[in-house]
């Protein structure tokens, strides 16, 4: 298993990977094991690694089983529900700093194929990306919806993030989540 920072000739094999594990897409039977909420472009990924030099994956014998994606607030501004949570921030303190699209970024989504899963990928990923945005940034922050019991677990349980709120935004329940970078 390789980890690295995604480039531009991964896209198609991320937007692929992201499509089959994507709420709208996915299939029902898979959905119960955890999906990803936000659908992106070619021209967000593009950004994403151009940019943000946000985008990190693995790779099985070539193939990508697993992304986890991470940028600054101003990226994901555009967004209603990340627009929502900038708005936020000013009143969530951590580790006795309050939060600010500064000291803070967004992590997220992540997926790891069913085909590697229980393979430690997610611990792996999860901690290839947080290594890489800890020169930048002292606070990742998270959400994730309380209708995805799967990825809350992996998250609290597997990469020890702490709960910050929970908050209601377009009629569904999430939990607000933040670690250290450097731990």
């Amino acid at each position: 298993m390789q980890f690295r920072c995604a480039e531009l000739a991964d896209i198609d094999n991320v937007l692929s990977l992201h499509f089959r594990y994507q709420v709208d897409s996915i299939a029902e039977e898979d959905k119960k094991d955890g999906f990803v909420t936000t659908p992106f472009t070619k021209e967000e990924m593009t950004q994403l690694i151009t940019q943000e030099r946000g985008l990190f994956i693995a790779e099985k014998e070539g193939e990508v089983v697993a992304y986890a994606m991470a940028a600054s607030w101003q990226f994901w501004s555009k967004w209603p529900m990340f627009a929502h949570m900038i708005k936020g921030l000013p009143s969530l303190t951590y580790n006795e700093q309050v939060l600010s699209v500064d000291n803070s970024y967004q992590y997220g989504p992540v997926c790891v194929d069913k085909s590697v899963r229980g393979e430690g990928v997610f611990e792996q990923i999860f901690e290839f990306a947080l290594q890489q945005m800890s020169t930048r940034y002292p606070i990742l922050v998270t959400f994730i919806n309380k209708i995805n019991p799967r990825s809350y677990a992996a998250h609290v349980r597997k990469a020890k993030l702490d709960v910050i709120q929970e908050f209601e935004f377009n009629n569904n329940q999430y939990f607000e989540l933040a670690c250290p970078t450097v731990r």
